[in-house]
């Protein structure tokens, strides 16, 4: 079939654009960054416009690149920075204040007045998370609360909420539609994952009018078409959406029950789609929603580690240990062995499954003998070392052994990391042949709701592996290192001071 589907992945700092063909193929890509606003520390926001001006000049880029016209395309999925919280006036489409981003704290005192209130497993039960500035319900209470006149023309209907994949619908469209999908919706603390229906409990503790919320819809369905764009004709369907971690489960072909996928970024998240009943974790995981289609809806178990990409940056950044990221696999292959050195990348604390923001890093075992090369090599196990952590809490959650693990995001092109991660999880690493995985989850998702890819067969047969890593570690040797690991994560929770 002639054409292409344009993935749009909106991410934290930047917009992607991935042409791809119906056989799976990129035909091309292209990247737009765009900048980040701190107006007070732990505060994260992003400006509307340049998020848009990135959108638009990633496409017109990607499509240079590949060399086809706007025409061409048939059809457009959508994948996005979860939990970033947009509010905007629904005649004029402007947003009445910047977007909170997902990293932003500001509403941290807010969680805990909920918790406090005895409210943490209400939110729980209901909606898998944790009551936490993360997510996106306190944001919008925020912006209810502090912008003038907002919280009155919310309950009138004048505005509207939605996560960067609803605004993102809204200007393709020409404001056509006010949706989103369910994976978005099960991000904001407002949305009961086993009714699958905005809770009118949790809309009440959080005072966010219903009239401001978007409609929720399935994760591959046409929900709009194109209108009024300068780089792309009317009349695209826009048919596929899913929040980033999501798609890439979805990318990655996580079909079944107990598969499994780890996106390396700046952080790292683990996805384990559990099937048609959301699994209530008792190991310090999140239940999430994994897509729905049709009337069926995945759910999975997620974890996440806050600092992986970003504690080789540091080497880069606060140490000039490297020159740039890529740098540190062959420094870490100097060296046989890490020389019992171990590094607990806790630079933000502890995420899933310790949940202890007070933990801080930590370097143990150092001697006189330890090199840059050491330190690269703990480095990488450090951040292998906590996907085991989430991998055990989700076997214990899940009931089930993993079989293999699938990988993708930039620093799964690191080998030697690949390896020791299948080295120290006693399992296989299947890595593919392109491994931005988000936007092609997207991708597939719009092309499933199009006709273009029939079914998960076809996706199945365009997902490629370009190679497989074994574990050959010794498992005595593995013991010592899970062991040196558990002792090192004691002493990173250790609160400067205690004995």
């Amino acid at each position: 079939m002639p054409g292409y589907i344009l993935a749009i992945d909106q991410g934290t700092t930047g917009s992607t654009s991935v042409l791809i063909s119906p056989a799976g193929a990129v035909l091309g890509r292209a990247n737009r960054e765009f900048k980040q606003c701190f107006p007070r520390p732990g505060w994260v926001e992003h400006d509307l416009a340049d998020i848009w001006q990135s959108v638009a000049a990633s496409i017109a880029e990607a499509l240079a690149a590949a060399s086809v016209k706007g025409s061409d395309c048939l059809a457009i999925g959508i994948t996005n920075q979860r939990e970033t919280t947009v509010i905007w006036d629904r005649q004029s489409g402007e947003p009445v204040h910047r977007a909170i981003v997902w990293q932003d704290r500001r509403t941290a005192g807010r969680c805990r007045e909920l918790q406090e209130a005895g409210l943490e497993e209400l939110f729980r039960s209901r909606t898998g998370l944790v009551l936490d500035p993360y997510f996106s319900g306190t944001k919008i209470e925020w912006i209810l609360d502090h912008v003038e006149g907002a919280r009155a023309r919310a309950e009138a209907g004048r505005l509207a909420f939605g996560t960067i994949d609803s605004w993102l619908v809204h200007a393709l469209s020409g404001g056509a539609v006010h949706v989103t999908d369910v994976t978005n919706a099960s991000r904001t603390l407002l949305f009961d994952i086993r009714r699958g229906s905005w809770d009118d409990d949790l809309l009440g503790h959080l005072r966010v009018p219903r009239a401001l919320l978007p409609e929720v819809r399935s994760s591959s369905e046409v929900y709009a078409r194109t209108k009024g764009l300068d780089v792309l004709p009317d009349g695209i369907p826009i048919a596929g959406i899913a929040g980033d971690q999501q798609a890439a489960l979805f990318g990655q072909t996580c079909f079944e029950s107990g598969e499994a996928k780890c996106t390396y970024g700046t952080g790292a998240f683990l996805l384990m789609n559990t099937g048609t009943e959301p699994v209530r974790s008792k190991h310090g995981l999140l239940t999430t929603i994994a897509w729905r289609l049709g009337d069926e809806t995945i759910y999975a178990l997620e974890g996440s580690s806050f600092v992986a990409g970003a504690a080789v940056q540091w080497l880069r950044d606060g140490l000039g240990i490297i020159r740039k990221a890529s740098d540190i696999e062959a420094l870490a292959a100097q060296v046989p062995s890490s020389g019992d050195v171990v590094f607990v990348p806790a630079l933000a604390g502890l995420g899933a499954p310790h949940w202890d923001p007070d933990a801080r890093g930590l370097i143990a075992g150092l001697t006189r003998y330890t090199t840059a090369a050491h330190l690269a090599r703990a480095t990488l196990e450090g951040i292998a070392f906590q996907i085991v952590d989430l991998v055990h809490a989700m076997e214990a959650d899940a009931g089930r052994p993993l079989q293999r693990l699938r990988v993708d995001g930039g620093a799964s092109m690191n080998g030697l990391l690949m390896q020791l991660q299948s080295d120290l999880l006693d399992a296989p690493i299947d890595r593919p042949a392109v491994v931005e995985t988000t936007a092609l989850g997207a991708g597939y998702l719009a092309g499933i709701a199009t006709g273009i890819l029939p079914d998960l067969n076809a996706v199945r047969s365009a997902h490629h592996i370009d190679q497989t890593f074994e574990p050959s570690m010794d498992p005595s040797t593995r013991a010592a290192h899970m062991e040196r690991w558990r002792v090192a994560v004691r002493r990173a929770r250790t609160k400067l001071g205690a004995s």
